[in-house]
Order: C-alpha cells, then structure tokens, then sequence
C-alpha cells in the first residue's frame, strides 16, 4: 500500500487490493504497518483515529474478513488507548473476531543521516509482550516494522512455536535500500521460519516516502515472491513442513544457550 492522509480512503484501498487477493486464493492475507493512516502531525491523527472497539477501520476490516471468509492480518493500525496513541497489529479471524493483538514493542526514535527523524515514542505507547496464534495447523508470530532490528523478539516467538512470523513495515526508503532484504532473510534463517513481509511503498501524501518491497521468504531465506511496483498484490503457497525440515537440517533453535559475559581470559 501507499497509505495518505485519510482513514477512508486507506481503508477503501485495503478492501480492494484484499478482495483481489481473495479472488486470487488466498486464504491468509497481511497489510502493511499504519494501514489505516499515514499522518506525521500528532493533533491531527488524534482527531482520525479511536479506541479500537469505536474506530471505523477495525469495524471495516472485521466484516471484510468475515464476508471473505478469511485470516486477515491487519499488518497495523495507529489507534487511541487513553491518552495515547499504540500502533496494533489486529490479527482477524474467518468469521471476522479479533483473534489476536499485538501493540508495537520497539518504538522508532531515529535521526537519519539525510535529515529525516522520527519519535515514534512521543506519541505512541509501546507494547511490553509477544503474540503468537494459531491459524489451524501454523503458529503465526506477531511484530511490526522497527521490531526486525531486535533478534531476540523472533527467537522468543519460534521458541514458542511460530513457523510463520509477520513483518508488516513502513520502512524509510534509505533503511530499507540499506537493510530491508538482508534483516528480513536472517530472521527467516536464524528462526528456520517463514517471514510475511507486507510493505507501504512510494511517495505518501504526508511527503515520507517508503521502500516497499513487500516479500514472502522461505526459511531457508529464499524470496518465494517480492513487490516490485506497489500499490499491489504478492500472492504466494507456503508448505508449513519445509520450517520443520529448516529446523531438522539447521537445529539452531534447540542448541541455543544462556550466555555469561565473563571476566577478560576466564572461559569457565
């Protein structure tokens, strides 16, 4: 997606580019982080958006997914919780309940080298849990766009199960040029997981641009599909027993150990 400025009419695009991939076969389908809205002035978004049980595009996507009969991952969506604001994955269920959520852990407080700064804490609440659910047979883990720089999170989310974890972005154009492919490939290897990596891309309303590149990679880390022109669809099949076998060839996830930083030359 290329989220604007206005919840309706992000919302309107999420709808048609969810139904086309429903008409396509899927039968899981992600947004991008801040599907609902991509709005940089605090006063203004607080003005867009609700609590989660009043806002409009958590009522629109709910009855898509219920109507399409499908899991809908809404990548994310900037809402108010009290007096603050949280960037919340909502993780919608065939017959259109919320059955998972998960509040953004690692918050973007950046000040890039070509003049671009972000503070997504001044406005934002972050969360403090990994989620993980089930979809039938597959355990998905639940994070948001910055949380890719933090290994810790996806090790914590496969040791509890996930095969599949979802990486819904808005990558900056120059973080992502940079890192974007790479991050998302070694979380795929270290975790032998499947990684879903829904993008916003293009030039916004607000002026951010994006990197986009939304990819589906094996966990093996090949790139099974990648965006290349967005707005659009990515529409792939996975085999959940091909992260069972990265795991039987690779068993990192099983030799973990606690590691003590010890004294200079002491390796007791």
């Amino acid at each position: 997606m290329c989220s604007g400025l206005e919840t309706a009419a992000n919302v309107a695009e999420a709808r048609r580019l969810v139904r086309r991939a429903a008409g396509d076969g899927a039968e899981f389908i992600a947004t991008p982080e801040m599907t609902n809205v991509i709005e940089p002035r605090r006063a203004v978004l607080w003005e867009k958006v609700r609590e989660e049980a009043e806002d409009p595009s958590v009522a629109a996507l709910s009855a898509l997914a219920h109507e399409l009969g499908i899991w809908l991952s809404a990548g994310s969506l900037a809402l108010r919780s009290g007096d603050r604001l949280v960037n919340r994955s909502l993780l919608y269920a065939p017959d259109g309940r919320v059955a998972a959520r998960y509040d953004k852990v690692h918050l973007f407080d950046v000040a890039l080298a070509n003049g671009e700064s972000y503070r997504e804490s001044g406005s934002y609440d972050g969360g403090a849990r990994a989620v993980s659910v089930d979809i039938g047979s597959i355990r998905l883990g639940l994070t948001i766009c910055y949380d890719l720089r933090f290994p810790q999170l996806y090790l914590a989310l496969a040791n509890a199960g996930a095969s599949v974890l979802a990486v819904p972005s808005a990558f900056t154009r120059v973080t992502g040029e940079a890192h974007w492919h790479v991050l998302l490939r070694a979380r795929a290897i270290e975790t032998g997981s499947f990684v879903l990596a829904a993008a916003q891309g293009g030039r916004h309303e607000s002026g951010r641009e994006t990197y986009g590149h939304s990819l589906v990679i094996d966990p093996w880390g090949r790139i099974l599909a990648e965006a290349l022109d967005e707005p659009g669809i990515i529409v792939t099949e996975i085999d959940a027993q091909q992260a069972v076998e990265a795991r039987r060839r690779i068993p990192a996830l099983r030799h973990q150990r606690a590691i003590a930083i010890g004294a200079a030359g002491d390796a007791r």
